[in-house]
């Protein structure tokens, strides 16, 4: 801000004081003209001005405590360069707020990238480069020079990385461009190659005579294609894969291809080795990415980083369409120590790290916005009683959501709120660990969320006193086995979260031998998780507890799933179970840290507080009653050998097994199981329990109360609660 613009602006702060208008208003427009001062009139043309413009009323005493500062930001794109900054002087009160509003929902972009002009992709023409694209693609791709656009270099990708790739980033119409693969994401094999043989796992081999080798490095595999030898290595390929497990991807460059072996070696290790063990499928699976020899698909984009060249293949003609290349790589909006602001309406999108950054404040609030299409995740919160409200979040490198605060050693809750956001299309960098919502901390709240679309986990969470209730959460764990839409793990301390009234519906991913794909996945002995009130429908194992203690599985309505419920005595079978030298586990001495045998630990949770003098390996304290089992296909409930010979340790009882049309075979019923009673109907008169779709594609419930209240005092579950709803920012709801 100039002189003059600080002129004009401390005049009208001073106009408003004179007229007896107290609370200020500022506006602010894209396309405004140079050296305005705020006013409705002559609006500023960047929102750090209005920002700056509130802190230097504050500070000289013209905008009082007490008295609130709105913003009105008028339709337009507001390219930034670097982040936009909010500190602690930015702040407003609970009586007064600062808010900075769109005037239009949906019609203000805050955007860390350029626009490229459609006019700038041309043929190519280049001969060399020709070659290389396939025949069928040469005439339909374009090439925009950068040079013009770009004054600094690209950097190259590592050797090896597990996420956001370097940037840039193409956008087409609002959505991430696929960067040249193959195979190609919608081919017949799903979009991945396999291979089933590795020649070194790159694992270490203590007697090897190489010192190279005694420990991890790169490791190779035979693949019985010949496709590896179209590419051009030296330039290098990069290769996403699920190398031993199907929940760790990493991507890692080709350092050599052996055509007569069909032999592919790769440039760096992979932690777990190639192929070094897994619980699942046996073949391993890939794709190459930025391939130039690849650029065959409408969408699909290559940048050559030395010469500035990007090779985009449109989607029929460019014209009247939008393109941006995000560059930034910090976060759009971020916020230091800040209180009492809140942001309307604003979509903030195009960007190659995250959207949102809050770090160490109190009730800062996000309600109505969009937050999309950026190479990291959407939003991440720490601090106190912050709310993301009725927020989109789609098309995401990594997560949606991320919330964090309290303190666990005093277990003082923080009270974040996600409240009514629709997280989707997420994890599209990062493929597993990457949740639509992660919680940690204590005391966060997550409620009526709708998250769907992802390869990996919906809700991630740890900490305690974390509350998860009236989400609907479905289409996740599409690419990934051994995991779940809810998941927590090898924790003993992760106490009283509560998992309630959640709808989770049509898994995938997982192997269909196993049932490894859960609805809700307690981990590794995690203990002290209530599950009560849920809803699951075609989820694969609906509730795994793997080993852990104190997780009531209470009153949940379980539809159409393989297994019911699994619980497993894996703290009693596996050594690792409190060793501080396997990697994540030391279950005790994460207790200790928190001082679990003295208050407030020792009087909120009692069980843990004498774990060590209570048969600490054993899955004691789950208790399981009013739960429906309805049509399981497999097994009604799962019980290893150890948890039967301690059944009469387990309190088990009032649960239902319905096979609602009395089928011979397909339906799995209980024998003689302690706890649970068997319920058959006919194919003349089924029981009315189950799940119907109406014209619309609409998942519709139906519980019949007076059956099951006869039955096991099943306390009916309120589906109409589930899910988004409408509000004041939230007018319509997705179809």
């Amino acid at each position: 801000m100039n002189v003059f613009q600080i002129f004009l602006t401390s005049l009208f702060i001073l106009s408003l004081t004179c007229t007896g208008q107290a609370d200020l208003n500022l506006y602010v427009k894209a396309d405004a003209a140079p050296q305005g001062d705020g006013s409705r009139d002559k609006p500023f043309r960047q929102i750090d001005q209005a920002r700056d413009t509130i802190r230097k009323s504050r500070q000289n005493g013209q905008l009082k405590m007490g008295e609130s500062a709105t913003v009105h930001i008028q339709p337009g794109v507001y390219e930034i360069q670097k982040s936009l900054e909010f500190q602690k002087a930015d702040s407003g009160t609970a009586e007064a707020p600062v808010v900075y509003r769109a005037t239009e929902p949906g019609r203000v972009r805050i955007q860390g990238g350029v626009n490229l002009n459609p006019a700038s992709f041309q043929p190519v023409t280049d001969a060399s480069v020709l070659k290389r694209i396939p025949a069928s693609a040469q005439k339909k791709v374009r090439v925009c020079d950068l040079s013009k656009v770009s004054a600094g270099t690209f950097a190259e990708f590592k050797r090896s990385y597990r996420g956001v790739p370097v940037g840039p980033w193409l956008y087409v119409n609002s959505a991430p461009m696929t960067l040249a693969r193959w195979p190609n994401a919608d081919a017949d094999n799903g979009g991945w190659a396999t291979f089933s043989k590795a020649v070194d796992k790159g694992l270490p081999d203590p007697k090897a005579k190489d010192p190279a080798k005694r420990k991890l490095h790169p490791g190779a595999f035979v693949f019985d294609d010949p496709r590896p030898a179209r590419w051009n290595l030296q330039e290098g390929v990069w290769l996403l894969g699920y190398w031993t497990h199907d929940w760790s991807d990493e991507v890692i460059r080709i350092a050599d291809y052996d055509p007569k072996q069909k032999i592919i070696r790769l440039a760096a290790p992979h932690n777990y080795g190639i192929m070094g063990g897994t619980w699942g499928s046996q073949q391993r699976r890939f794709f190459a990415l930025n391939v130039l020899e690849e650029l065959d698909a409408p969408g699909e984009w290559y940048l050559d980083r030395k010469r500035k060249q990007l090779y985009f293949y449109p989607d029929g003609n460019l014209k009247d369409t939008s393109i941006v290349l995000a560059t930034l790589t910090q976060p759009l909006l971020k916020l230091q120590e800040t209180k009492h602001i809140r942001f309307e309406n604003l979509n903030l999108e195009f960007g190659h790290s995250e959207g949102v950054s809050l770090r160490n404040t109190e009730n800062v609030e996000l309600a109505g916005c969009v937050i999309a299409n950026l190479a990291s995740g959407g939003i991440s919160v720490n601090g106190k009683q912050n709310t993301i409200r009725s927020c989109d979040l789609y098309h995401l490198g990594t997560r949606g959501i991320s919330l964090s605060g309290g303190d666990r050693k005093q277990l003082t809750r923080a009270d974040n709120r996600a409240i009514n956001n629709h997280i989707h299309h997420y994890g599209l960098f990062q493929r597993t660990y990457a949740p639509g919502i992660y919680a940690n901390g204590c005391g966060q709240i997550v409620r009526n969320n709708c998250i769907h679309d992802a390869p990996h986990n919906a809700i991630l969470y740890g900490g305690n006193e974390n509350r998860f209730e009236r989400n609907e959460i479905y289409r996740v764990v599409m690419e990934t086995g051994d995991s779940g839409a809810f998941y927590t793990g090898r924790d003993w301390t992760s106490q009283g979260n509560i998992l309630k009234h959640n709808f989770i519906h049509n898994l995938g991913g997982g192997d269909a031998e196993h049932v490894n794909t859960m609805g809700v996945y307690l981990d590794d002995c995690d203990s002290g998780d209530t599950v009560e009130g849920n809803v699951f429908f075609q989820t694969g194992r609906a509730i795994m507890i793997g080993g852990g203690r104190d997780n009531p599985i209470l009153n949940n309505l379980v539809i159409d799933c393989p297994i019911g419920l699994h619980i497993d005595s894996r703290g009693m079978t596996w050594k690792q179970w409190n060793d501080p030298k396997s990697s994540g586990w030391n279950l005790e001495a994460k207790a200790e840290k928190m001082n679990y045998k003295q208050p407030p630990w020792s009087e909120r949770y009692p069980h843990l507080a004498k774990i060590m003098q209570d048969s600490p390996r054993e899955p004691l304290y789950d208790p399981v009653r009013r739960n429906v089992f309805v049509d399981c296909t497999k097994e009604v409930a799962h019980f290893d050998g150890n948890v039967k010979k301690l059944l009469d340790k387990f309190e088990i009882e009032h649960n239902l097994a319905v096979n609602t049309r009395g089928a011979a075979q397909g339906i799995a019923l209980t024998k003689d199981l302690k706890g649970f009673t068997n319920l058959s109907g006919s194919a003349a008169k089924p029981i009315a329990l189950g799940m119907t779709k109406t014209a619309q594609g609409k998942l519709e419930l139906h519980q019949d109360p007076s059956l099951l209240t006869k039955q096991i005092s099943f306390e009916p579950i309120p589906f109409d609660q589930i899910g988004l709803y409408r509000d004041d920012y939230r007018r319509e709801l997705p179809e």
